[in-house]
């Protein structure tokens, strides 16, 4: 059996906090979560297993996320030598949407259209939580924003799931109406 891992992360600092978005590696990681096809499981990962997390992506046969090729890889970056790019297979479906339909599209939008669900907060709040755990060492912000990413890592397989089986997705076209777009996602 193939083993397709679907992935994100959440860090530590925003952009403006080290100094824009070509400085992803200083954001540090908080917590990265996957789900694998192969163990039907999730995986919640933070700096301290970071190791572990990194060894998933490189093994698995297929690396699914959202965007995750120019964000989430450059956060991770500064825990390895390698281009994670260069040492995993990947199907990055922000970047496959905006290839095929010209125009960048959140994940919300084409959650929303296709599989009729939204995340269940932003990035923002995820950084909320983490400051808030620094100052209180209270382990259940990090749970939270370990059970924000874990819905935003199945948002990113439902969608995936849904092209796969469809041939297509959707997303608003913020002028009201929907978008349908021809996908090739087959397994």
């Amino acid at each position: 059996m193939r083993d397709i891992v679907y992935f994100d992360l959440e860090t530590r600092h925003s952009a403006a906090e080290v100094g824009g978005w070509h400085n992803t590696a200083d954001m540090r990681l908080s917590v990265g979560v996957t789900y694998s096809t192969a163990t039907e499981r999730y995986e919640i990962y933070t700096e301290d297993t970071v190791d572990a997390l990194i060894a998933q992506l490189r093994n698995a046969d297929l690396v699914v996320g959202y965007n995750h090729e120019h964000f989430d890889y450059g956060v991770l970056q500064r825990y390895t030598m390698w281009n994670m790019i260069d040492i995993t297979r990947n199907l990055d479906l922000c970047k496959d949407i905006e290839l095929r339909g010209g125009t960048r599209v959140k994940l919300d939008s084409v959650a929303a259209a296709s599989i009729g669900c939204t995340k269940t907060a932003v990035g923002t709040q995820a950084l909320k939580w983490w400051a808030e755990y620094v100052k209180t060492g209270n382990h259940e912000l990090l749970m939270e924003i370990a059970r924000y990413c874990c819905f935003d890592v199945k948002v990113t397989r439902d969608v995936h799931w849904f092209g796969v089986k469809n041939g297509f997705i959707k997303y608003d076209d913020k002028k009201g109406g929907t978008v349908e777009l021809p996908v090739d996602w087959s397994l």
